[in-house]
């Protein structure tokens, strides 16, 4: 795999699926973006690289050697995405950040400043209870006392690795709030006329813009192609300059031996996850019953966040994107019986969450549908 840091020279406009530009509108952004974002700019550079006409391979009429043609991706595809950072003096060794698993709720309790962390667990309702749950058992939190939830924090790679070891991580160390990685800065913009490029009268609008913090980007790991260090890259809206180092930050490993002898796991989306069925897993039945890639298993919970709309702008055929709704990256699911081998493993993490056949290969090279598996 070829890690690319991708670090902004500049704020970025990081648009979501709102519709922005007409008067008074208002233009949010989001971090991190969609991995497509990441893809788009990768590829852009790799094509000014080798010295392709982006017309042309817009219009299909050059196979590129690694990035074949808009309708059909060559071997480059985008494995990973997360926001990353150095550390609080933005000089330290890269490390990647990753939101809350949705199995963990960060509490504040009353009259503290501290942050508590709390996990759920999947349990069978007691006998005589009945609810509208799709799966056999509900994810439960153990809670003594109210509190309220904290919000806006990270979950460091050392966070992580516990998570995926089945442990809770440690709320002191391993949180990091979001405002220590990214401030907003509001812009304002000017609609112009279509014919005459002039601005148009009474059409202001504004734009959410992300300073990120020095030190702090995005760690896209690809394979197929890479690009140098150094480069420079048109990354988000208005193709804002960002540049890329190849410093590779660990990925967090579980214990696969104990996922194996327990023949239990969970699977947490490390992006966002377009599926066919809405919530439920590629190769999932309406009784959870699981098989993908060798991988079987039963479904017995989930907990799957709100969901989202991913779509994006088409460069090649000049038009949105088609929506498709998806399954927030951190959503979780808790798999038993469990049948797999380590090679059966590792070919559906190579693979990802999509269906064996009839996929979308375009959604699958920008980086969707990745997954971490952790212990429980």
């Amino acid at each position: 795999m070829n890690a690319h840091f991708i670090e902004p020279m500049d704020v970025l406009f990081l648009r979501g699926n709102r519709l922005f530009g007409d008067a008074g509108s208002y233009g949010e952004s989001m971090v991190p973006p969609w991995p497509s974002v990441a893809a788009g700019a990768l590829r852009t550079a790799i094509l000014a690289r080798d010295g392709t006409d982006p017309a042309a391979f817009a219009r299909g009429g050059h196979d590129h050697p690694t990035l074949g043609t808009p309708d059909l991706p060559g071997t480059f595809r985008i494995t990973d995405f997360q926001l990353a950072w150095r550390g609080e003096t933005g000089e330290g060794s890269l490390e990647r950040l990753y939101p809350l698993p949705a199995d963990l709720v960060a509490t504040r309790e009353a009259q503290q400043q501290s942050v508590a962390l709390r996990a759920f667990s999947p349990w069978r309702p007691a006998g005589g209870i009945d609810c509208s749950k799709a799966l056999e058992r509900l994810p439960v939190m153990a809670q003594v006392s109210r509190s309220k939830p904290a919000t806006g924090l990270w979950l460091t790679s050392r966070g992580m690795q516990s998570w995926l070891n089945g442990r809770l991580p440690d709320a002191s160390a391993d949180l990091i709030p979001s405002g220590r990685l990214w401030a907003h800065d509001e812009r304002i913009g000017i609609g112009l006329q279509a014919d005459t490029r002039r601005a148009d009268d009474g059409k202001l609008f504004s734009m959410q813009a992300v300073a990120l913090s020095r030190g702090v980007g995005f760690l896209a790991e690809a394979e197929g192609d890479s690009l140098e260090a150094g480069t420079v890259l048109r990354f988000g809206g208005d193709g804002r300059g960002a540049v890329v180092d190849r410093a590779a930050a660990p990925l967090p490993e579980p214990d696969m031996d104990r996922i194996l002898a327990s023949r239990r796991c969970r699977l947490t989306l490390a992006t966002p996850g377009i599926f066919p069925e809405g919530w439920r897993l590629p190769g999932m039945d309406a009784a959870g019953v699981f098989e993908l890639c060798g991988v079987r298993g039963r479904v017995v919970a989930a907990v799957v966040n709100r969901a989202e709309v991913v779509s994006g702008w088409d460069l090649a055929l000049r038009q949105p994107k088609p929506a498709r709704r998806a399954v927030p990256a951190g959503s979780v699911y808790w798999i038993e019986d469990l049948q797999a081998t380590p090679d059966d493993l590792r070919k559906l993490a190579a693979h990802g969450l999509w269906p064996e056949t009839g996929y979308d290969v375009r959604r699958r090279a920008e980086g969707f549908n990745r997954f971490l598996v952790a212990s429980y």
